[in-house]
């Protein structure tokens, strides 16, 4: 690798941990010329010089930050991951009906949401239970640290391809209506949901309220010190007896002295104070 690739590489990947805390390890470095290549177009940049220069001038705040959106991973789609959904749908959330039956309320966090499709994934479980969740108050907030993905999921419209993507056919029409645009969701469904740009290192948008966090796959991406900040701070985030679920290649494991895994629950976290506290519950007493 040239000394110039090598610079250019520096500037991206220690630019990208100073705004999300994201380290971008040498087995990832092929994706930046990709991650990229749209806003070379864009910007009309041909070589490597030309943005290295761009990137260093003074007042270039904003392309730096459309640099580190470029090289986010948003993947996500409808109920990713179906069996941690029905999970929760049959285990975690008739739990927290009992718990909060006194107070009729339930706040939820997704924390790196993407383009929303997680936050909706979970509105459509209160929704398609209706009768159940009758009178409640439900409170679901998707952030991330994008601002080009919040605004995408607040719009709520999608391609044909990203509804059909984790959706089948009766729950795109039964929560969608086809337009001009693309698929937009219902405002029955949007009204239950709202998002905000938020950095996951930062402290929380409520402490202590959540009784339900998702972090799926954003921890991966972080080295060990900034991980077990990010514990630090869904730590804060949560309810006494709150759940996180974090994704599948995810642990407290060794990150955490805050969050230890639920030993009745494989796959689910709560906080370590609170640990061993489920044993009965949840229609386990092994």
């Amino acid at each position: 690798m040239m000394a110039q690739d090598q610079f250019a590489v520096q500037l991206v990947s220690g630019l990208l941990e100073a705004r999300t805390g994201q380290t971008l390890s040498k087995d990832r470095h092929w994706r930046i010329e990709t991650a990229l290549a749209g806003l070379f177009r864009e910007r009309g940049i041909t070589t490597l010089d030309q943005f290295v220069a761009l990137l260093l001038q003074p007042g270039q705040g904003q392309f730096a930050q459309e640099v580190v959106e470029a090289l986010l991973n948003n993947e996500t789609y409808f109920f990713r991951d179906r069996q941690m959904f029905d999970l929760l749908a049959t285990r975690i959330l008739p739990d927290l009906a009992e718990r909060r039956a006194g107070t009729r309320r339930l706040s939820i966090w997704s924390a790196g949401c993407s383009t929303g499709q997680e936050v909706l994934s979970l509105a459509m479980l209160f929704a398609d239970q209706f009768t159940r969740w009758a009178g409640w108050t439900i409170e679901i907030l998707g952030t991330d640290i994008s601002s080009n993905v919040i605004r995408t999921a607040r719009e709520g419209c999608y391609s044909q391809f990203q509804v059909q993507r984790g959706l089948g056919i009766n729950q795109m029409l039964s929560h969608f209506a086809e337009s001009n645009r693309g698929w937009q969701v219902d405002r029955l469904l949007h009204r239950m949901v709202r998002f905000e740009v938020h950095n996951l290192l930062d402290p929380p948008p409520q402490i202590g309220q959540f009784d339900l966090v998702l972090c799926r796959n954003v921890l991966l991406y972080f080295d060990k010190p900034t991980r077990r900040r990010a514990f630090d701070r869904l730590s804060q985030a949560m309810a006494a007896d709150a759940w996180l679920m974090l994704g599948g290649g995810e642990t407290a494991v060794g990150h955490s002295d805050k969050i230890v895994a639920c030993r009745e629950v494989p796959g689910l976290f709560r906080q370590a104070h609170y640990a061993g506290r489920d044993h009965g519950r949840l229609g386990m007493t092994g």
